[in-house]
């Protein structure tokens, strides 16, 4: 049965309300266990933790467990290898003594305002993003996202939360570019061009790299706007011309490649420009599967296909399916990330791929297509696009 300092202690854990935990006095000198140990709540991607420091005479050593161990943890050490303990949470602190028969006896005190105030500001502290609240970044203040003073006008904070979020996906593939020379970086599509200009910031502005990029929209007024912008901001390797995607011959050599709810083939017409570039990155987020929607055939998935609405969903997820898989047979190395949308559509799926050092094809990967493409009919335009770097049929 257990005694009410473990339910106490096991309950504090589950709630997250313990802030600090101190175990020290060993029952047994000649024993294993560290002299002292601390524990403290630590927030990972996977959620609360509590990490466990041990504190040896030559080293310290860390284990991190989610609550319900950690609970187990914490009371096992305190029945098996230590005589003392001081717990801290917001309402209290525990002094635990425990005598030679191992009964505790309790010490309630007031709680430590430190840590008190510290677990508040933790609690509510932002989470840190790329571009900061509090520092205006001269594009955002011109694009309406921020104001002279850094703070985000409240209609923009999705918009604010896209950029970052772009920003951080792109943050995690910059090893794969080029560091020994110029890189070349192409927007097909680039509508307003607020991810264009926040990827000139991060690179040219705040990282100092010696980068060119491209924006390419159909729409003029769209173009003549982003330009004049570029030149206020003294962006001066940042270029806007009026184009189409699949008739783009402006470049021989690209970098990475960015394309964002480019419509239907649009999207696959973008992902074989990077491809015939050898662009080391490609980031795109596809829009408008119609060709899939009109292509899909299979008597078995009928209860699927029959409603427009999922077969709507399916095509766009059939399509991107085997736009990766075609990347993946050439030798890229793809990922589907959900992408944040300010629109709040269900377009939110992004295409990260990047080259691997052979871009050797997979014949693993092609026949996984071809029987994939096989059973539901499909015959996709970028499949068409890499034929030359493809097995034959």
């Amino acid at each position: 049965m257990e005694e009410q300092w473990q339910q106490e202690l096991l309950q504090m854990i589950e709630q997250g309300e313990l802030l600090q935990g101190t175990l020290s006095q060993l029952r047994r000198k000649n024993g294993e266990a560290a002299p002292k140990t601390v524990v403290r709540p630590i927030q990972l991607k996977q959620g609360l933790h509590y990490q466990f420091e041990y504190h040896y005479t030559n080293k310290v050593t860390h284990d991190n467990l989610p609550p319900q161990d950690a609970g187990e943890r914490l009371v096992s050490l305190l029945n098996e290898e230590y005589r003392q303990a001081l717990v801290k949470s917001p309402n209290a602190d525990l002094q635990l003594l425990f005598n030679k028969k191992g009964k505790a006896a309790v010490l309630r005190k007031p709680p430590t305002s430190e840590l008190r105030d510290a677990a508040a500001l933790q609690h509510n502290r932002q989470k840190k993003r790329i571009i900061e609240e509090g520092t205006a970044a001269p594009f955002l203040v011109e694009l309406g996202i921020m104001t002279k003073d850094g703070a985000v006008h409240a209609k923009k904070q999705d918009k604010y939360k896209q950029i970052n979020r772009f920003l951080e996906m792109v943050t995690d593939v910059l090893p794969n570019l080029p560091a020994d020379r110029p890189i070349t970086i192409v927007d097909f599509g680039c509508g307003k061009s607020y991810l264009t200009f926040a990827l000139y910031h991060l690179l040219a502005v705040e990282q100092n790299r010696d980068i060119r990029i491209v924006g390419l929209d159909l729409k003029a007024d769209v173009i003549a706007f982003c330009s004049k912008l570029a030149e206020k901001l003294g962006y001066v390797n940042l270029t806007f011309m009026v184009g189409d995607i699949a008739e783009y011959e402006g470049l021989s050599k690209a970098d990475m490649v960015v394309t964002l709810h480019a419509c239907d083939t649009a999207t696959d017409a973008a992902l074989a420009k990077a491809v015939g570039w050898d662009a080391s990155v490609i980031m795109s987020v596809p829009c408008c599967q119609h060709e899939a929607f009109r292509q899909i055939e299979n008597e078995t998935l009928s209860p699927l296909l029959s409603q427009g609405l999922l077969k709507e969903r399916f095509a766009a997820l059939a399509t991107d399916a085997a736009r990766g898989t075609l990347l993946e047979t050439i030798g890229y190395k793809v990922q589907m990330l959900e992408f944040i949308d300010p629109e709040h559509t269900p377009k939110n799926l992004l295409i990260r791929a990047v080259r691997g050092e052979r871009s050797a094809v997979s014949m693993k990967k092609w026949e996984q297509y071809t029987q994939y493409r096989d059973f539901l009919h499909l015959s996709p335009s970028l499949e068409k696009m890499l034929a030359d770097r493809l097995p034959t049929r």
